[in-house]
């Protein structure tokens, strides 16, 4: 009953996580020294929790990050932009509850865990500068396309370094812990000994997989078959890729993983299985967490006139897997690791349960 349960939108923000980071911070600014404020931060915590820089508008905001999205910015990119626009981010949650204690315990969905791009680093100093934030948009071509509002902020914090993000030094994080509670790295090593346990030889491969998902894909792929020994064996790889949208489908980073994987897989010989997964349940805007896919998979797409090419042209890997009951659909998890992909080659024996 003493909980306050916020509902908001995910993967953009909405006016609940504007009203959720405005209760936030009124909540941190009413510490005292004397006061313990405990931050539980993980996945989507940008997006669900955040107030932004005046004058910038949520709807402002939410075209800015749309246009990162469909341009395939990769995630620390992505919150390169966001922390600067963010009241919340950049170490300014922290800055708002100075000078009280702080313990933060951080679950991390993003590559090599830097805690300051996790929920965009509300407890932690942030390294990067406005300057940097407006080089990701001149990279992606949208500098001229985000709203004035945006350009503003950016340009403002480029020249007074004052009203930028909470820098390393800051005397607001002397009294401020962070605890690394969970990881990709320990969700790999969680089906790592699943996989054992099934009776296959293990390999985990990567923790830091990043990159267009068409073309990791492949790649990962070829790895695995040139890898492969005499006996049933296990390749496992984490991380978070990303997609360039170009079409008008429906999908995600793994699904779109999953319909270059079968393309790679098609007309191959050994018994194979391929998946890629989001640990959270939710692979982009669909109720999949991704798609598991074999070397039968494109023949027995062809065999229904569906042209496999033609639905990863389109983005619309979701589409494919769905007509072929392919995706994987375990429900939300609650909990963000990024993506895991598993590479089954041979056939392990049966186990006790």
């Amino acid at each position: 009953k003493r909980l306050a349960v916020h509902t908001a939108g995910h993967p953009m923000p909405d006016a609940s996580s504007v009203e959720a980071a405005e209760t936030v911070l009124r909540l941190a600014e009413a510490c005292g020294a004397d006061d313990l404020l405990i931050a539980l931060i993980s996945g989507g915590g940008t997006a669900l929790c955040t107030a932004f820089v005046e004058p910038i508008r949520l709807e402002e905001a939410r075209e800015t990050f749309d246009l990162l999205l469909r341009a395939g910015a990769e995630i620390h990119e992505m919150n390169t932009v966001r922390r600067h626009l963010s009241q919340v981010g950049g170490g300014r949650l922290a800055r708002a509850a100075a000078p009280a204690e702080v313990q933060a315990l951080v679950v991390s969905d993003v590559v090599g865990d830097d805690l300051s791009v996790i929920a965009s680093g509300p407890t932690v100093p942030d390294p990067s500068t406005c300057a940097e934030a407006r080089r990701v948009l001149v990279r992606y071509g949208l500098w001229t396309r985000v709203p004035v509002s945006v350009r503003a902020v950016l340009e403002d914090g480029e020249r007074h370094p004052e009203r930028d993000t909470s820098k390393p030094g800051d005397p607001a994080f002397r009294r401020v812990r962070t605890e690394l509670l969970g990881n990709n790295r320990r969700a790999l090593a969680a089906a790592a000994r699943e996989a054992e346990r099934r009776g296959y030889a293990v390999a985990v491969v990567a923790d830091d997989v990043t990159g267009e998902a068409r073309e990791v894909a492949p790649r990962q792929i070829a790895e695995a078959r040139a890898r492969a020994g005499p006996g049933p064996a296990c390749l496992l790889w984490g991380g978070e890729t990303t997609v360039t949208v170009r079409g008008q489908g429906r999908g995600g980073r793994n699904q779109e993983w999953a319909l270059a994987a079968a393309l790679a897989l098609d007309g191959v010989s050994q018994p194979v299985v391929a998946l890629s997964g989001g640990t959270d349940g939710r692979d982009g805007p669909t109720d999949a967490a991704g798609a598991w896919v074999s070397p039968q998979t494109v023949r027995r797409a062809r065999a229904r006139q569906m042209n496999p090419e033609a639905f990863l042209e389109d983005n619309d890997a979701y589409t494919f897997f769905q007509r072929l009951q392919q995706l994987l659909q375990p429900g939300p998890t609650h909990t963000n690791v990024m993506d895991l992909q598993v590479v089954l080659l041979g056939t392990a024996g049966p186990i006790r349960a």
